[in-house]
């Protein structure tokens, strides 16, 4: 089978050959590692997102329409101390940030965000002037080229690369931070309901210029909005305030020839499953296992209809070869029913040796074929 037939086989229930093999990618500190364990680094160093490289991925392309600020804020370096580094990054947000274990612009604890673009409706009048869906920048040249291969393409196209467009919440974090957005809801609930319906009304323009010329796969919103545990905000609030925009949008996209819609978002995200669903969300990913998230007890309590993506437990490649192939097993029987194509529930962290995940790799391959 082509990477396309097989990637709508898996997504349909019908007969495969195999599972897609993907993979989301690295930390910078993981591959530091690896290359001290023998990797070469063009064994690591190309994009795991469009494959196949020396781990044999299945082939993605992803069209890079641009969702983000253009233009955006001007970087500012405010303080610099031995331990932390104050900036005011692209987005406008002030953020201290520990300078101890970064490598490759991947920081090893989360920043600390002091301040934030939008306080006030007029802040938010401002920041929309960056957001014009009109400018050609936004757009790849070759979107109106017939020669792009996209009409008669064998592997998968995705609309905007991964946290391209983001999401809702996602969006509306950037622009307020968690807090104040937190806020929001309750003591300003029509500026919420304006960044809600603004962000469904420039991601439908931007979309809607490049479905114009082609179809695609998928389209992916990322959100976070769920931690170990808890949500960020609950069914109620996601109801009121996300729930129409998300199924205008959703609506649009199906309706513009976009197959799939895929929700990505860490931590304990299960409360919102039923209310994303409603909204025509098709597939969840990638199902953080330290935040309960087990694909196998999903697909019984939501059923086909609800596609799985990740669910592989990063925790159990930091093991051993016998607890890696134990886990992999458990998932076997769903892996060969349909609608799950399974890769590490995140980004590869550093206590992961490079030994264990040639080793997950090979027993994955066998995993994706039946034969694990």
């Amino acid at each position: 089978m082509t990477d396309l037939e097989r990637f709508l086989a898996v997504m349909e229930y019908k007969p495969f050959d195999k599972v897609p093999h993907h993979e989301l990618g690295f930390w910078p500190q993981t591959t530091q590692r690896w290359e001290t364990e023998g990797a070469g680094h063009e064994d690591i160093w190309y994009d795991w997102w469009t494959g196949p490289g020396y781990f044999g991925f299945d082939r993605r392309e992803y069209i890079n329409a641009t969702f983000t600020m253009i233009p955006a804020f001007e970087s500012k370096l405010l303080e610099r101390t031995e331990r932390y580094e104050t900036i005011i990054d692209e987005l406008g947000r002030t953020r201290k940030a520990l300078i101890e274990g970064t490598l490759g612009g991947g920081r090893m604890c989360m920043d600390t965000y002091l301040k934030f673009p939008v306080e006030t409706h007029d802040d938010f009048r401002e920041l929309k002037k960056r957001y014009v869906a009109s400018l050609d920048q936004r757009y790849p040249a070759n979107l109106t080229d017939p020669a792009n291969g996209w009409k008669d393409r064998e592997h998968v196209l995705v609309l905007g690369r991964n946290c391209a467009a983001c999401g809702f919440y996602w969006r509306a974090r950037e622009w307020m931070g968690t807090e104040n957005l937190s806020l929001c809801w309750y003591d300003d609930p029509d500026l919420a309901h304006d960044m809600m319906e603004f962000f469904a009304d420039f991601t439908v323009e931007v979309c809607g210029r490049v479905l114009r010329h082609t179809d695609a796969e998928y389209f992916v919103l990322n959100e976070d909005f769920a931690g170990k545990g808890t949500l960020l905000l609950g069914p109620e609030t996601f109801k009121t305030f996300v729930f129409k925009p998300l199924k205008r949008l959703i609506d649009f996209l199906k309706s513009h020839g976009v197959k799939y819609i895929a929700l990505d978002s860490d931590g304990t995200t299960e409360p919102l499953i039923p209310v994303m669903m409603d909204a025509g969300v098709d597939v969840h990913w990638p199902l953080e296992r330290a935040s309960f998230m087990d694909p196998v007890r999903l697909r019984k309590k939501f059923g086909k209809s609800l596609r799985l993506w990740g669910g592989i437990d990063k925790r159990e490649l930091a093991k051993g070869k016998k607890e890696i192939d134990a886990h992999l097993r458990e998932l076997q029987p769903l892996v060969m029913e349909g609608g799950f194509i399974p890769t590490v529930d995140h980004t590869i962290p550093p206590d992961v040796s490079w030994d264990n995940f040639r080793y997950y790799i090979d027993s994955k391959r066998k995993l994706l074929e039946g034969k694990l």
